[in-house]
């Protein structure tokens, strides 16, 4: 699961990076401690091939077009890979609304080392501190009382490979910039082609560039959300199991 993110880059430098237009000039500042309901930016494509991009604002929170009030958003801040193309609140926006989020580093809790204590946080990021291009999907929900439109999104997660697994058993879904048009593609999917994409996305070495390294349980509370979160923190003997 990732439950919290970091994203350090100006709405220029998204511009530059991701080769997207600005659609939505609420474009957020800086936040080393993204939580679930947060307005954060993300890309998607405008036309089949993928190359011609936007970059629009989204909740952390995917609300499916069939719901009846928004309280589903804080239970579906990640879709599994595994079932997006099942699940009825994921299937439809994975199908034709697909998207890239940046991403500057996440964080995971640890569950399965036993080096650390359990819940230790960690960030993780890339080694040259470039952005990581996150897959998601996003829907444009319309509230039936109010009748106002509402853009949630999703990361899209998948089983951990490779330097990650002592930590968690799942990991986002970082897709290759060679990648990027093809998920972009708006156009709807057919049963074949969403079995290619689940394919696609199936990166062996997903974890190629990664680092990691434990940080303080400040990052808990959503209130912080400075730069000293996403610090390095030395882990003594008292933060062992044993």
């Amino acid at each position: 699961m990732c439950g919290r993110y970091a994203l350090n880059i100006s709405g220029e430098d998204l511009v530059l990076e991701f080769a997207a237009g600005i659609k939505d000039a609420a474009i957020t500042a800086s936040n080393w401690n993204i939580s679930p309901t947060t307005l954060i930016p993300f890309i998607n494509g405008e036309d089949e091939s993928g190359q011609v991009r936007s970059i629009n604002t989204a909740s952390w929170g995917l609300i499916p077009i069939w719901a009846k009030d928004a309280s589903r958003a804080s239970n579906a801040i990640n879709a599994r890979v595994e079932s997006i193309s099942e699940k009825p609140t994921f299937r439809s926006a994975f199908k034709s609304r697909r998207c890239l989020i940046p991403v500057t580093g996440y964080y995971e809790w640890a569950t399965e080392l036993g080096k650390y204590k359990p819940k230790q946080p960690f960030y993780i990021s890339h080694k040259n501190k470039s952005s990581l291009a996150v897959a998601g999907i996003y829907e444009n929900w319309i509230n039936p009382q109010s009748k106002e439109s509402l853009t949630t999104a999703a990361i899209i997660t998948r089983e951990v490979v490779g330097i990650l697994a002592p930590i968690h058993h799942r990991m986002p879904v970082i897709l290759p910039k060679d990648l990027w048009s093809t998920w972009l593609s708006n156009k709807s999917l057919s049963p074949d082609e969403i079995n290619d994409y689940l394919n696609m996305i199936d990166i062996k070495e997903a974890d190629k560039d990664l680092v990691f390294w434990p940080v303080s349980d400040d990052v808990n509370n959503a209130r912080n959300t400075g730069p000293t979160l996403a610090q390095e923190i030395s882990v003594g003997e008292s933060g062992t199991l044993f």
